[in-house]
C-alpha cells in the first residue's frame, strides 16, 4: 500500500480549517464504508448456499470469492473521501445550537420560594 502525502497548504488556500476538514472527510470515509457493507451483505445474501455435509462447509464458494475479489479491488473508503473533498464536491455545515432560555436571578429566586 503506497503512501498518497496530501499538501496541507490547499487546506489554508482555500480558507478552510484543518481539523474540520479531517473530520468531515472522516465521516465521509465512514459513511462510503457503510454503504460499501450494506452493499457487500446485499450481495452475498443472494448467493444461496445448500449445505448438506461439513465436508461442503469447507469449500470456497467461488461465487462469493468473486464477489470478495471485486470489492477489494475498489478504491478504499478514506481515498474516495479525501479525492470528494480536494475536487470541492464535499460539503459539510455545523447543526444550529438550540439557545437555551436564560434565567434571570431573581425569576430564580422567586420559583424557589413558591415551591416551598
Amino acid at each position: 500500500m503506497a503512501l498518497k502525502p496530501i499538501n496541507l497548504e490547499y487546506f489554508n488556500q482555500t480558507g478552510k480549517n484543518v481539523h474540520e476538514c479531517i473530520v468531515a472527510t472522516s465521516k465521509r470515509a465512514r459513511q462510503i464504508n457503510d454503504d460499501i457493507k450494506i452493499e457487500f451483505n446485499q450481495r452475498v445474501e443472494l448467493i444461496t448456499t445448500k449445505t448438506e455435509t461439513e465436508a461442503e462447509e469447507n469449500d470456497i464458494n467461488p461465487d462469493q470469492l468473486k464477489i470478495s475479489l471485486e470489492f477489494e479491488q475498489r478504491p478504499k473508503p478514506t481515498d474516495t473521501a479525501l479525492e470528494q473533498l480536494l475536487d470541492d464536491s464535499l460539503s459539510w455545515r455545523f447543526k444550529e445550537r438550540e439557545e437555551l432560555p436564560t434565567v434571570k436571578a431573581e425569576d430564580a429566586a422567586e420559583e424557589e420560594t413558591t415551591e416551598e
